[in-house]
């Protein structure tokens, strides 16, 4: 899923350069902002993009396909660069939007644009209930979204033509019928690759940018470790906005396509995720509800499948971005590399949540197509040149890399290692609401909150996001929440990774509705990590936080907080905090208070994950 404000990073007013296209199209302009400069640091295999005195044909497409069962029309554009036909072939890549968006998005059509500059054929489509393509919106399904892209790269290999007869006889060709193709995109338009994987090995590359790796962790998320038959807490902002963007398509593109239409449900999703979709929203969730809820989301989900995906895949997720967040990547990451599946990741500044511009910055920009001039895009172009051209000596970079804000450098912001961090130093809870570092400092003491009816803390809007409003600072609200603050850093200390926190506390309310037989009624907590400057000022790490449907209240249970980068930079201290309440999700029902007690042998521990010394 994607958002107009930040997945497709602000579509503006570009330069121009003129573009030879094919008969069917009108000679015209094409918006393209292709930034050439002094690469940075590392050195890497490179295909030049072609120059402004090159050129590109553009042929708008129409596919009719089967997908889930059904037909469906596919909206699609196809790049063909200068000089190549089917004596001089070129491989491919194949793209489609994030969710709201159609093959017209300026991150979208821009990857057509840039790839076909570098001599890449591209075809670039709308996805299923997107833009002017048909049916319904399946959220990525393989059955489905996956399907209906393994017809485009049937088309790619020669083997159908488009409904207008034109043929693709000029890809390269790993044996008939099977192109030489990778895929790249982000949000909605990241997991449809392993989509397509799962269900067609002819990919030879995946490129999934800021995408889910479990829907129902993303968007019912519970982060206590071994909660996975428990449904988590429901992040209600970001989810019904998505809901309304879909729902309101044809508003969006006005449409007469009736495969468009749900006639047993919501209007333009599949009758499964709407029922989905109602069930989060109702505020109850009985046995057989959660099962169905659960089951679909994980069917939708790279979890579900990865164990059939092949293709080589460079995963790129932001450190900013409260919808999918760090641990989506983690976790697909972890999953791929155990099978033997070829992969690398890096954690990139931005997500859906901002993190375009700040220091040390300069990431790739799809809507600009600054592959070159950015640590990322030139990343991709090295896992292409070695996927899809063949080029062995081609350097596709460390197993890990991310991006440290702190460092203002731009030749020095991503950091590499051959592994991800685990957690390496232990904080203990002490009793008086001290973060110590040694379980024989912590006082013994007894604190407690409650929740009101009503949300108390506030860590970030999705709704403004989406509308491009300006949020307001987080906020907790005294009597609603308990935190633990160390003492002031004598050195800067870098996280990076997902913290963990073990935890055990009291609600004799909680308990006494605990086996009620509606998981609504278990205790909800949220936790998360402020950074505290020497002059008090709280900052929330990123805006995240780790919301808990507590499993069992009577018993202590781990909490995997998202995945960060940051530096507590020295003199700063580290606030550990367990809130009542967030705004951008449900929280309790009813009032539910909370204690927790602390001695130096029965006390909660928090690990980071820390690099440097």
């Amino acid at each position: 899923m994607t958002t107009t404000k930040y997945l497709l990073v602000g579509i503006r007013v570009v330069p121009t350069v003129e573009v030879r296209v094919s008969r069917r199209v009108p000679r015209s302009r094409a918006p393209l902002a292709l930034a050439l400069g002094a690469a940075l640091a590392a050195p890497l295999a490179l295909t030049p993009p072609a120059t402004a005195a090159d050129s590109y044909t553009v042929t708008p497409l129409k596919f009719t396909l089967r997908a889930g069962g059904r037909p469906c029309t596919v909206d699609a554009d196809l790049y063909r660069p200068a000089g190549v036909d089917r004596n001089h072939r070129a491989p491919a890549v194949l793209g489609t939007n994030g969710f709201g968006g159609s093959k017209s998005d300026g991150s979208t059509d821009t990857i057509g644009k840039a790839f076909a500059q570098r001599g890449y054929v591209s075809l670039i489509y709308s996805g299923l209930g997107f833009g002017r393509s048909g049916c319904l919106i399946s959220l990525d399904d393989p059955a489905i979204d996956g399907a209906a892209a393994a017809r485009l790269v049937d088309f790619l290999g020669g083997r159908r033509a488009a409904d207008d007869g034109t043929t693709a006889d000029f890809v390269t060709l790993d044996r008939p019928g099977d192109p030489r193709v990778g895929m790249i995109g982000g949000s909605y338009g990241g997991a449809v690759q392993l989509a397509t994987a799962a269900v067609d090995h002819r990919l030879d590359a995946l490129v999934p940018m800021i995408t889910w790796n479990d829907l129902a962790y993303a968007l019912d998320p519970n982060n206590a470790t071994g909660s996975t038959r428990v449904p988590g807490v429901f992040k209600w902002q970001w989810t019904n906005g998505f809901y309304l963007i879909g729902e309101g398509q044809p508003l969006l593109q006005p449409s007469l396509d009736p495969s468009r239409i749900n006639r047993l449900s919501c209007l333009h999703f599949v009758t499964k995720a709407c029922r989905t979709i109602h069930t989060l929203n109702s505020g109850a969730y009985p046995a057989d509800r959660t099962a169905e809820l659960l089951a679909f989301a994980r069917s939708v989900s790279p979890a579900s499948y990865l164990h059939r995906v092949k293709a080589p895949t460079l995963l790129v997720q932001g450190q900013a971005d409260t919808l999918f967040n760090l641990n989506e990547a983690t976790a697909t990451y972890r999953t791929l590399r155990a099978q033997g599946t070829p992969v690398k990741m890096i954690w990139q500044s931005w997500g859906h949540s901002g993190g375009l511009t700040g220091p040390g910055t300069g990431e790739l920009d799809l809507s600009k197509g600054n592959l070159e001039t950015s640590y990322v895009g030139r990343r991709v172009l090295a896992w292409f040149d070695r996927h899809l051209r063949g080029r062995t000596q081609a350097d596709t970079g460390p197993a890990f890399a991310y991006h440290r804000d702190w460092i203002t450098d731009p030749d020095r912001a991503y950091a590499t290692a051959d592994r991800l961090p685990e957690p390496s130093r232990t904080l203990y809870l002490s009793g008086d609401g001290k973060l110590v570092d040694n379980r024989n400092k912590v006082a013994r003491g007894s604190r407690g909150y409650t929740n009101w009816l009503t949300p108390t803390s506030h860590s970030e809007s999705s709704l403004a996001g989406l509308i491009g409003l300006p949020d307001t600072p987080p906020h907790d609200t005294e009597g609603t929440y308990l935190g633990w603050t160390s003492a002031p850093l004598s050195h800067p200390l870098d996280v990076v990774g997902a913290p963990r926190a073990t935890l055990k506390v009291r609600s004799p309310k909680a308990e006494r509705t605990q086996n009620s037989g509606d998981a609504a009624d278990k205790l909800v907590l949220f936790a998360k990590l402020y950074d505290v400057a020497p002059d008090g000022t709280r900052t929330l790490v990123r805006r995240l936080v780790a919301p808990v449907r507590v499993p069992d209240v009577t018993k202590s249970f781990t909490v995997t907080l998202p995945g960060i980068v940051h530096r507590y930079e020295k003199g700063h201290r580290l606030r550990f905090v367990i809130a009542a309440s967030d705004d951008a999700y449900f929280g309790n029902r009813g009032v539910k208070p909370v204690t927790v007690v602390s001695g130096p042998r029965n006390t909660g521990v928090l690990r980071l994950p820390v690099v440097g010394s």
